[in-house]
């Protein structure tokens, strides 16, 4: 494997959301510097190797010196000290025809919390050099771009070489240091989500074998067969989304945990999801124009409410720390239950929740019916579902506050038990942007009047600052004031009973910590 050339950080020429374009495209909106993070574009050149891939056989070098120049993007700790030594490298996923880094945006909030640094890998032609790819995009920025030799190789097939130099210039950096003052990485960790799952499979089998540059890689909704001869982990994580679908094929669904090899399905959630949708949907709207299906305010094409509400993110999380651990001490992450099949379909309850998998508070107790099955046009079938209990059915199930926090929280604590989530999992601000857009909702709905939903809000977003900071009583202070008011002020009973629950389950989950 040829050493790359590394230059930048790539300079910014106009303010994030200028329409010149002169930054990154997707540059973050999370406050990376309140975080103690920074965010950098590099450009990477060299020659790559065209590699043949077929099933689980190592991979052939076709032919060599293929010039090519790309970008990453870097998310790190700015301090040495702040840096866990773990670099998780995205292969973006192209689907929509740009670089889209769906895994940053599922598990940043734990990125920052842990110390990872994350770098983004442009490795394919979709992404670079479609009408919608970085050259169109900013050809000032961009221009320079190129992996596809010239337009003589457009099959992908430098693809895999270009990721693997990417991380090698992480990895034993030359002139320039895309980690800038960090020491070098004890780790690095491939991810990629649904297509990129689909290409990590393929380098795994085929590449990892002849490049050994990375430690680990991590499958989220997808991937392939793997061959099992191989010592480096790999870690699968599915949504039943994924398993209905057959984005997971049976044939990769039935290999079993391994030495090497984890599998992890969790029920109720969906190939793309209410977190993924309304993180990224800023971001498109700003660099592309358009906000993504399902995002909230946009019409509903699908025929369900799309998008599961399900928190996979928080399982993924734990996903990367359990293999770091395998990875670094040895450490098997914990088997976790398949979901349950009735013939080829997804076995499901009464209310039409599926059975089996790992089964988050808001599955197994659940205010909203999350599927990760819908129809409709377009992606309507990887968005899954979310559709509300009524109040009736809800007063049935939970005909106290309690009958629903007790289980709820029991849930969670069972999640942590097991492994399934983080211990760090009520730092999650999952938790509180549910509680707020649940609070919206009753309100959109004239459930609640705006000016107490809006005064239920800020109290709440005072009891976010405590809780993702981990002060968790004084979160539960501000979360009891919550309470206290919607009590008071809420007369539509069923909105106030919808709120006390949330509240009351986030603060037993604060409690657990």
């Amino acid at each position: 494997m040829a050493d790359p050339v590394v230059s930048g950080p790539v300079a910014a020429t106009t303010p994030v959301g200028d329409p010149g374009h002169g930054y990154p495209f997707l540059a973050t909106d999370v406050d990376l510097a309140a975080a103690g993070y920074v965010e950098e574009e590099f450009l990477i050149s060299g020659s790559a190797t065209r590699y043949a891939t077929s099933g689980t056989a190592t991979a052939t070098a076709v032919s060599t010196g293929h010039p090519y120049t790309t970008r990453i993007v870097v998310r790190r700790p700015v301090a040495a000290k702040a840096f866990n030594g773990v670099v998780v490298a995205e292969w973006y996923n192209v689907s929509n025809q740009w670089d889209q880094e769906v895994d940053w945006f599922q598990s940043h909030e734990h990125f920052l919390r842990a110390g990872y640094a994350w770098v983004g890998v442009s490795a394919q032609r979709a992404g670079v050099h479609s009408a919608t790819g970085l050259k169109a995009w900013s050809p000032q920025r961009y221009g320079a771009l190129d992996v596809t030799a010239g337009g003589t190789i457009n099959d992908d097939s430098l693809s895999y070489d270009i990721f693997s130099q990417a991380v090698q210039a992480v990895r034993a950096p030359a002139a320039v240091d895309p980690l800038g003052t960090l020491p070098a990485p004890s780790m690095v960790i491939a991810t990629g989500h649904s297509q990129s799952a689909g290409r990590l499979a393929n380098y795994y089998n085929g590449v990892q074998p002849l490049a050994g540059v990375v430690d680990a890689v991590v499958l989220h909704g997808g991937g392939g067969v793997l061959r099992t001869d191989l010592a480096t982990k790999v870690f699968r994580i599915n949504s039943e989304g994924d398993v209905a679908s057959g984005i997971l094929s049976a044939a990769a669904r039935a290999q079993a945990d391994s030495p090497v090899l984890r599998a992890w399905e969790v029920a109720g959630a969906s190939h793309g999801d209410w977190k993924l949708i309304t993180d990224y949907g800023p971001l498109r709207k700003r660099d592309i124009g358009t906000y993504p299906g399902g995002y909230p305010g946009e019409p509903q094409t699908c025929a369900l409410p799309s998008l599961s509400r399900v928190p996979q993110h928080m399982v993924q999380n734990a996903v990367y720390d359990h293999t770091v651990a395998w990875v670094s001490r040895g450490t098997p992450p914990p088997s976790a239950p398949k979901i349950t099949m009735s013939g080829t379909a997804v076995a499901r309850d009464e209310l039409g929740l599926s059975l089996g998998g790992i089964r988050l508070a808001q599955h197994e107790v659940p205010v909203r019916v999350n599927s990760g099955s819908n129809t409709g046009p377009g992606f309507c079938f990887l968005d899954g579902s979310s559709l509300p209990l009524t109040d009736a059915q809800l007063s049935v199930l939970y005909p106290t506050i309690w009958s629903y926090v007790e289980p709820s929280v029991a849930a969670t604590a069972a999640a942590v038990r097991a492994g399934f989530v983080p211990r760090t999992v009520s730092r999650d601000p999952a938790w509180y942007s549910d509680i707020r857009y649940l609070i919206e909702e009753y309100a959109a709905a004239d459930r609640i009047d705006q000016q107490v939903a809006d005064d239920l809000t800020a109290r709440l977003a005072r009891a976010e600052q405590h809780g993702v900071a981990g002060r968790d009583f004084a979160a539960i202070a501000q979360l009891l004031q919550v309470s206290l008011h919607a009590t008071l002020r809420v007369s539509d009973s069923g909105a106030r009973a919808g709120v006390l629950r949330a509240t009351s389950a986030l603060s037993g989950v604060l409690a657990l910590t």
